[in-house]
C-alpha cells in the first residue's frame, strides 16, 4: 500500500508499505479521507520522531473485521488517542473523569498512521474509540470529528457561557471552529487574524467583531482563547484578559512563553490548556456536525490524492486561502 512518509515540512516522500494485518477484536480500515492537522506542520514538534507516518483525523470503511461489534462495510472515524477507563485500579486520572491526561491516550495511535491506504485499528481503540460514521455524514466531515472535539474540550475546559465576551487569537481552522462553538454559547466573539481571507470566514461564522492583531482595540475578555503559534499573540492575550479573566492555549509558541506574574497575580486571571479529546468530546463533536449546528464542510478547502500530500503540507503551512485539507487515500 501507498503511505506518505513524513521527514520534515519539506519531505513527505510517497512510499510501499504492506498492508497490516490485524489481530483478535481488531479491524483493518481502508482510509477514505484523512486530514493534515495544524500540528502535523509544527516542525519544531514533528521532526524529534521523524521519518514517521503522520495522520490522526481519519474516517474509511471497514474492510477485515475480528471484532464482534463491528462488520465489514461499515463506514467509521476512528479517534487515535483513547483512555484508558480503569476506574477500579490505578488510572487515578481516569477514576477523577480527566481523560485526556491518562497514559493511555498519550501513547496509544492506530497502525501505521492516517496517511496511508489502510491502518490497523487496535483492539483498545476498536472498543473505545471506533464510531460508525451517520449516513448522512461524508467521509470529509468525518476528519473533522477529532478536532471539533478537541474545541468542544477546551471551551468545556474554560466554561464559555451565554453573554460572556470571547478573544480568538488567529482564526485558522481551530480558530474558526472555536468561533462556531462559541456562538452555539451565546457568547459575544471577537477574532483577530493577520488575513482578510480568514477574517472573512469568521465574520461568516458568526463572529461579532473581527480585527488585524494591529488594529484590535483595547477591551477585556472574559475567556480569550489563543490559536495562532505567534510570541505577539501570547502578548495580546494578557494585555486583553479581563480579572478574572481566562486564558486557553489551545495553541502553542516554539518557545515557553513569559509569563506577566504580577497581572496574573493582580488580576487573578487563570492561564490553562487542553490538549486531545475524550470520548464524551467526540461523542457531542458527532451529534454537533450531524445535526447541522456547525458547519465542518465549507472549513474543506482542498482535498488531494494521498501522493500530493506534499502539496497539502506546503498549504498548510502557508496559512494562506486555504484551511483544512483533506487527503483521499
Amino acid at each position: 500500500m501507498k503511505v506518505a512518509v513524513y521527514y520534515n515540512n519539506h519531505d513527505i516522500r510517497i512510499e510501499e508499505r504492506p498492508v497490516p494485518k490485524i489481530g483478535e477484536g481488531e479491524i483493518l480500515v481502508k482510509v477514505r479521507a484523512s486530514g493534515i492537522c495544524g500540528t502535523d506542520v509544527m516542525e519544531w514538534y514533528r521532526i524529534k520522531k521523524a521519518p514517521r507516518i503522520l495522520g490522526h483525523e481519519i474516517s474509511g470503511d471497514i474492510v477485515e473485521s475480528n471484532a464482534p461489534k463491528y462488520k465489514i462495510g461499515q463506514r467509521v472515524f476512528v479517534s487515535h488517542h483513547v483512555p484508558c477507563y480503569e476506574r477500579e485500579r490505578s488510572c487515578k486520572h481516569c477514576q477523577n473523569g480527566n481523560h485526556t491526561a491518562c497514559e493511555t491516550l498519550h501513547t496509544g495511535n492506530y497502525d501505521p498512521g492516517g496517511y496511508s491506504e489502510f491502518i490497523r485499528v487496535p483492539k483498545i481503540n476498536v472498543e473505545r474509540g471506533t464510531y460508525v460514521l451517520p449516513e448522512e455524514m461524508s467521509y470529509e466531515e468525518g476528519t473533522m470529528i477529532e478536532p471539533l472535539a478537541c474545541v468542544v474540550r477546551g471551551q468545556r475546559v474554560i466554561n464559555v457561557k451565554k453573554g460572556e465576551t470571547v478573544l480568538i487569537l488567529g482564526s485558522g481552522v481551530s480558530g474558526l471552529m472555536n468561533v462556531q462553538v462559541a456562538k452555539l454559547k451565546g457568547a459575544r466573539i471577537i477574532v483577530t487574524d493577520m488575513d482578510e481571507f480568514r477574517l472573512g470566514k469568521a465574520r461568516a461564522y458568526g463572529a461579532d467583531e473581527v480585527y488585524k492583531p494591529a488594529e484590535l482595540p483595547t477591551l477585556k475578555a472574559d475567556k480569550v482563547i489563543l490559536c495562532a503559534g505567534a510570541m505577539a499573540a501570547v502578548k495580546q492575550a494578557f494585555q486583553s484578559l479581563d480579572r478574572k479573566g481566562t486564558l486557553l492555549l489551545f495553541a502553542i509558541p516554539d518557545t515557553d512563553i513569559q509569563l506577566p506574574t504580577v497581572d496574573v497575580w493582580r488580576n487573578e486571571m487563570t492561564v490553562t490548556s487542553s490538549y486531545g479529546a475524550a470520548p464524551a468530546d467526540l461523542e457531542e463533536a458527532i451529534q454537533l456536525i450531524e445535526t447541522g449546528k456547525v458547519d465542518m464542510q465549507s472549513l474543506i478547502t482542498h482535498k488531494l490524492p494521498l501522493t500530493k500530500a506534499q502539496e497539502g503540507f506546503r498549504l498548510v503551512a502557508g496559512a494562506k486561502q486555504s484551511l483544512k485539507i483533506v487527503l483521499l487515500p
